[in-house]
């Protein structure tokens, strides 16, 4: 009789334990094997409706003014050899074509190129007009948007032109307790074609999913969980209800095995 009323007291107990151990296993991030490596060689590619700003600079900063926007060329150079005052940027559109008008070269195809291949190849033209040309470009509009059951949904702009999809979640907050983490939704557009991606967050294979590394305009879905959003309400609401009960229990266990110890 004592041994089964301890066996009772001891799965009450642990009910909560148990309750609390599935819990975390939905919740946790990177469950699974180890990964050794991850790739971080991943670099942005221009597509179609970039706006870029491209500023051009060189040795002699007066042969560089024809291929930037007015009082975008010049430099005014300290004594130590650093420049001073920040370059306006110069703003072009990327068309259908993925062609930029850039000034004294005209049309130039850099839509498909990875930023870095982009100015090279403006390097190299303008190369032979002026010498040393130097070209700074960077992606103005930049964006990433995340949806769903984030602590703070929005669309932010990313100026380094490089985020993972954990540094986005990052930026929204992290998802809430409700939202699902192994079924989290990215969705990209590529030359007018929209692709979805289905992400796991919870598995060490995001590392090596294609949408780690975001594009420019990604978007970013977290689904509610209802249960568990329902399963949280109830035990938040509920809570000193359920302490009150597994007191009775508790008391009455203890009641019974002072009555049996006494005869």
């Amino acid at each position: 009789m004592i041994q089964l009323q301890r066996a009772i007291l001891v799965l009450i107990l642990l009910v909560p334990v148990l309750f609390s151990c599935k819990t975390k296993q939905k919740l946790v991030y990177f469950q699974g094997p180890t990964i050794d490596s991850l790739a971080s060689n991943f670099e942005t590619t221009l597509e179609v409706d970039d706006i870029v700003s491209i500023v051009v600079t060189a040795d002699d900063p007066e042969q560089a003014v024809q291929f930037n926007f007015p009082d975008v060329g010049a430099r005014s150079t300290l004594n130590n050899g650093y420049t001073q005052g920040n370059p306006v940027r110069n703003a072009y559109l990327i068309n259908k074509e993925g062609y930029i008008n850039f000034p004294v070269l005209g049309k130039v195809k850099i839509g498909g190129l990875e930023r870095t291949k982009a100015v090279e190849l403006l390097e190299n033209k303008i190369s032979a007009y002026i010498n040393n040309p130097v070209v700074q470009m960077q992606i103005e509009n930049f964006k990433v948007t995340v949806l769903g059951n984030v602590s703070r949904p929005g669309t932010f702009k990313i100026p380094n032109e490089r985020i993972t999809l954990l540094e986005a979640v990052g930026l929204a907050g992290d998802l809430k307790l409700t939202g699902v983490r192994k079924n989290v939704l990215v969705i990209r557009e590529q030359n007018g074609v929209r692709y979805e991606y289905r992400v796991d967050l919870t598995s060490k294979e995001l590392f090596t999913s294609p949408v780690y590394y975001l594009k420019q305009n990604d978007v970013i879905y977290v689904e509610p969980n209802m249960a568990a959003r329902s399963q949280s309400t109830f035990f938040r609401n509920n809570s000193g209800v359920f302490v009150s009960i597994v007191s009775v229990i508790v008391s009455s266990i203890y009641s019974i095995t002072i009555i049996s110890s006494n005869n």
